[in-house]
């Protein structure tokens, strides 16, 4: 009789505990969700009220025009060539020494206490703040190696900043490709380096592509570390070499937004615009040669 009283009772209490852990997962499922829809609502009206402010003054003249005293003279043209300048040589740096990185702590390097450290480091590097790598930046490439506030001093401090994504990126694209694809060229009697070159980095590529564009529009938003290594924020020219200064869009609409006219509060708005415009369209990039590739593969 106790037992059947203590069966009951335990029942009882397990219903009681199993509606109470039902109850807390859809609270916390609505506490995602307000939050979730509390960030996309902020997003919408900040896009909105920059799309008010701005969209009137995106425009061929505002894009071939260089900075000027005046906002109604004024235009972005500057920046927008620095900023393709040091994307530019940002990913011509960061892509072979990421890729190669990559393949070495994935299919080289021995699995022992130094690689852990190394992985660490690397995982570590990803989140530290941008300003310090415009202080190494600073010191290495614009005092040390003496190029100047140059577009490769700039880019070369950019792909330091996006180097740790670019290579954990690849790792985990190349780790994705399955084990049978490597034991398949080894079987057939290829040697390792053939195996990676002709099955695993083409299965790969489309993921290192990804995660390479990506990290590029982070670098494309980037502004502390330009500022620190002494990118301009007001030049008239556009750069012509890889040893000229340059401005990027960011520094551009930063100086904007800093001066007191109503104008210029509308150019930045106009170069926001832009900057939008650009990033939303390496993603795009992204997306579309990753399903072309795969589809190919």
């Amino acid at each position: 009789m106790m037992s059947a009283n203590a069966a009951t009772a335990g029942a009882v209490e397990f219903d009681v505990r199993l509606q109470r852990r039902r109850l807390l997962s859809q609270v916390f499922v609505w506490v995602c969700f307000a939050a979730t829809s509390l960030a996309v609502v902020l997003l919408a009206v900040l896009l909105i009220e920059i799309m008010r402010q701005g969209m009137g003054r995106v425009s061929l003249g505002f894009l071939n025009s260089f900075p000027s005293r005046f906002p109604e003279r004024a235009g972005i043209k500057s920046a927008l060539y620095g900023t393709i300048w040091t994307v530019g040589f940002t990913g011509l740096f960061s892509f072979p020494l990421g890729v190669g990185t990559a393949v070495y702590l994935e299919e080289y390097a021995p699995r022992n206490w130094v690689t852990r450290v190394i992985q660490t480091n690397i995982a570590n590097l990803a989140g530290v703040p941008s300003i310090v790598y415009g202080v190494l930046g600073l010191a290495v490439f614009v005092r040390a190696m003496a190029l100047g506030r140059s577009v490769v001093a700039g880019a070369a401090t950019l792909a330091l900043l996006i180097l740790p994504i670019v290579i954990i990126s690849s790792q985990e694209a190349i780790r994705a490709v399955p084990p049978s694809i490597r034991e398949a060229g080894l079987g057939v009697g290829a040697t390792k380096w053939q195996t990676l070159q002709r099955l695993v980095l083409p299965i790969a590529f489309p993921g290192i592509l990804t995660g390479m564009i990506l990290a590029l529009s982070r670098a494309i938003g980037e502004t502390a570390p330009l500022i620190m290594i002494g990118a301009l924020t007001f030049i008239a020219f556009t750069p012509n070499t890889p040893l000229d200064e340059f401005t990027v869009l960011p520094i551009q609409i930063f100086n904007w937004v800093a001066r007191p006219q109503a104008g210029f509060h509308e150019l930045a708005a106009a170069g926001i615009i832009v900057l939008l415009a650009a990033l939303l369209s390496m993603n795009a990039l992204a997306i579309i040669l990753r399903n072309k590739l795969r589809k190919q593969i």
